[in-house]
């Protein structure tokens, strides 16, 4: 009996473990089809070969750090040309971006007349009907500013986009069945030289789905499936900026308010410290990348330049510039009129420098409440030195500068009725600002006029004449 007892807890012990072994085995399971690759992706493309790769670069990390927090449930995609840096590539991935390395595509039309060179590489955004791997594909500008999630997008058909342009529509959002006979037809399209009106992906697709705006409107079907065909898309999902500036607030009816984009030019970008307050919708941009990316690589520049312009004002309080002997003359001499008019051109390129050279050396990307303060303070200190080499009155030098204060106010003024009134205010302070920088123009030439009429400079000498050791 007591073998059978013991032979009978045997098989009673490797049931359970085996029980036990299966019930890891089906959790094993349901742990890989939780780690089964996504069907959907929200995809962008990244190249070099312009003046702004680093700014599109930041943009672009910007919108997918932006899905990544409205929790969409799809992987997120850059087609990146194999001559994107490698460490822009490492960033991305350390954001959880999957990185597609491509070949650029040859644009066919690089010598056709209005063809815009900035547009050369776009047709990589062929690349998105390559992405097999999906059953969907949204794929996206880096000018792109998401409120919502938008993942009933993926219910769409083969091919779908907005037309913000009432003929035209616009490629900075669509979605698309990735399919490699559609790509293959794409490159032979290419290659025989389709007709695209602009050279660039935009003109491209519009060639190649020439019937969109003849297709039904897109609605998401409640059941969660999948459409078939091709749709137009709500204008909610590419809202032109541009509509909001007319009433500087959303009013669009069609579709959910989901995606803000710019279509601007390109110095106009929502990135660009200038663009607020310029165009208001500019910090909803860097609001979002402030919230999801920071500004770490720009902030020591930011730092830097702000004690150097600091360090600049000290010098020219502290250290007085001392000007030569003035010789009193009364005549206007052949060289004393040459002196006058070399100083006047001299005096006026060193205050249009005093303005514009900080503007250009701001990191491009930094957040417009940074990027005005330092712009001001770097043209303040430029001034300085202008208005101690010249020995002009500071108020004639700064009108200017207390014009673009003024300005910055009444464009940032949060409570216009619409952006008619905001265009007819920042109009209306234009038309009375520009007499006063006219007349601190004239002022300013006509010191200069009075310092050489007077006094003739002498290197090397010490000026006897109090009245002009001017100092600010």
């Amino acid at each position: 009996m007591g073998w059978h007892a013991g032979l009978w807890w045997w098989l009673v012990t490797a049931a359970v473990a085996a029980a036990a072994a299966a019930g890891a085995a089906a959790e094993g399971e349901v742990a890989v089809g939780a780690a089964a690759p996504r069907r959907h992706a929200y995809a962008a493309m990244m190249y070099m070969g312009t003046p702004r790769d680093y700014e599109f670069y930041v943009a672009t990390r910007v919108m997918m750090r932006s899905l990544g927090r409205l929790s969409a449930a799809a992987d997120r995609v850059v087609i990146a040309s194999l001559d994107v840096p490698p460490r822009w590539v490492q960033e991305l991935k350390d954001d959880g971006v999957k990185v597609v390395s491509v070949e650029n595509l040859k644009n066919p039309y690089e010598k056709q007349e209005n063809f815009n060179m900035r547009f050369k590489l776009t047709l990589n955004k062929l690349y998105a009907w390559s992405l097999v791997s999906y059953e969907r594909v949204v794929m996206l500008d880096s000018d792109n500013i998401f409120l919502q999630n938008t993942d009933e997008l993926f219910q769409c058909g083969q091919f779908c986009a907005v037309f913000i342009n009432p003929c035209i529509f616009h490629t900075g959002l669509f979605v698309l069945q990735p399919s490699m006979a559609v790509f293959k037809n794409m490159l032979r399209e290419l290659a025989v030289g389709r007709e695209n009106p602009d050279g660039a992906d935009q003109g491209f697709l519009a060639s190649y789905f020439p019937d969109l705006l003849d297709q039904p409107m897109f609605h998401p079907p409640t059941n969660g499936t999948k459409l078939e065909g091709t749709y137009r898309l709500p204008l909610g999902y590419q809202m032109d900026a541009s509509y909001y500036y007319l009433k500087l607030r959303w009013s669009i009816p069609c579709g959910p308010n989901s995606v803000i984009t710019f279509p601007s030019a390109p110095w106009f970008k929502p990135w660009y410290w200038w663009s607020w307050p310029v165009l208001p919708l500019g910090l909803s941009w860097h609001e979002q990348r402030r919230e999801h990316l920071g500004y770490s690589s720009e902030i020591p520049v930011v730092l830097i330049q702000a004690v150097l312009y600091i360090g600049v004002i000290a010098v020219t309080r502290l250290a007085r510039p001392s000007l030569s002997k003035m010789c009193y003359n009364r005549r206007m001499e052949k060289s004393t009129m040459f002196l006058l008019s070399l100083l006047r051109v001299v005096a006026a390129w060193s205050m249009l420098a005093a303005y514009t050279i900080p503007f250009f050396i701001i990191p491009r990307t930094v957040h417009p409440l940074l990027g005005w303060p330092l712009y001001l303070l770097g043209s303040f200190s430029l001034s300085s030195i202008v208005i101690n080499i010249f020995l002009l009155h500071p108020f004639s030098v700064l009108t200017t500068w207390f014009g673009i204060i003024g300005a910055l106010f009444v464009m940032s003024f949060p409570w216009y009725l619409n952006g008619v009134v905001r265009a007819l205010a920042v109009f209306a302070y234009a038309f009375c600002c520009a007499p006063l920088i006219w007349a601190s123009l004239v002022k300013t030439m006509s010191s200069l006029q009075v310092l050489v009429e007077r006094d003739a400079f002498r290197l090397g000498e010490p000026n006897q004449n109090a009245e002009f050791m001017k100092v600010y």
